[in-house]
């Protein structure tokens, strides 16, 4: 499916390279400072390492309210466990879905002691009236994952939303996310419809660059380098996104695209408690201190 009028690249970001858990180093692509912007995602975090001291101490026991986390493996694996008594095993292109509502505890630990482990840890922002609403999870197998192949050798894994007619293996409401993840051969685009109400960004990982933009003779595509962030311009006209691979001839592209409904609501965080007010906040932090987050 051809698109007409292609989204341009507003802007791009370089992650910060950052640890979090136990000491697990990472870069975070999407920061505080773009929630707003990029309203329902809160944050995107890239990890991948063939180092285990870069991820041996694992992601222990940590609580998490008002918002959900989806945790894309590329390889690697991790054990995930939590006080709602689920047990999941992520490993190469498994997907976690946990929807924390008012609240989950819960600990990702590696299952490897060398090797690589890589991947993506996004979070979807919850509307206000579900934020308070019971904790759920889902593993999603690598197999469960619709994969779409298309000419060219062009392949499409949707994890969420639809693409090109074919729904993904997750399906959310309010935030109708769609993520996808891509990889485009030598010498092939793709054209992705987006809602033009969506905000929408992509991520180039993989080690090739990626053009983004540009269909039906509109000016060239902007150049986006691997581990780079592209923010896409929000255009009523636009019907979604053209990507092409940038690479040399033996480069493969591989890009996360990711786009969601705005909640347009107000945005207070602390840590891993995302709400809407102060006050609901301070509620969150001395409901952990009590024991009572998860309960």
């Amino acid at each position: 499916m051809s698109i007409q009028r292609s989204r341009t690249v507003e802007r791009i970001v370089r992650g910060q390279a950052t640890s979090d858990g136990d000491g697990v180093k990472l870069t975070r692509v999407l920061t505080q400072p773009l929630q707003q912007r990029l309203d329902p995602y809160l944050m995107l975090d890239a990890f991948g390492s063939d180092a285990a001291s870069d991820y041996i101490g694992g992601f222990p026991s940590h609580p998490h309210r008002g918002f959900e986390t989806v945790t894309i493996m590329l390889e690697g694996r991790m054990r995930h466990q939590d006080s709602v008594g689920n047990v999941g095993l992520l490993e190469p292109g498994s997907v976690q879905w946990m929807t924390a509502g008012r609240g989950i505890i819960h600990s990702e630990m590696p299952e490897q002691q060398e090797g690589r482990m890589a991947g993506f840890q996004l979070w979807v922002n919850l509307a206000a009236r579900d934020k308070m609403i019971a904790p759920t999870y889902r593993d999603v197998s690598p197999s469960d994952v619709p994969l779409l192949a298309l000419p060219g050798g062009v392949s499409v894994r949707v994890i969420a939303g639809e693409a090109l007619g074919v729904a993904g293996a997750v399906s959310r409401p309010t935030t109708e996310p769609l993520v996808l993840d891509i990889t485009l051969p030598p010498g092939t685009s793709i054209d992705v419809p987006v809602p033009a109400g969506h905000n929408a960004f992509v991520y180039a990982f993989g080690g090739a660059a990626l053009n983004v933009g540009a269909a039906l003779g509109e000016s060239r595509p902007t150049r986006v380098d691997s581990e780079r962030m592209a923010i896409l311009a929000n255009d009523a006209q636009a019907d979604g996104v053209r990507l092409a691979a940038a690479g040399a001839l033996d480069e493969i592209a591989r890009v996360l695209l990711v786009a969601g409904r705005p909640l347009h609501e107000p945005i207070a965080q602390h840590g891993p408690f995302v709400m809407n007010t102060a006050l609901e906040l301070r509620q969150a932090m001395a409901d952990f201190q009590s024991g009572g987050l998860a309960t």
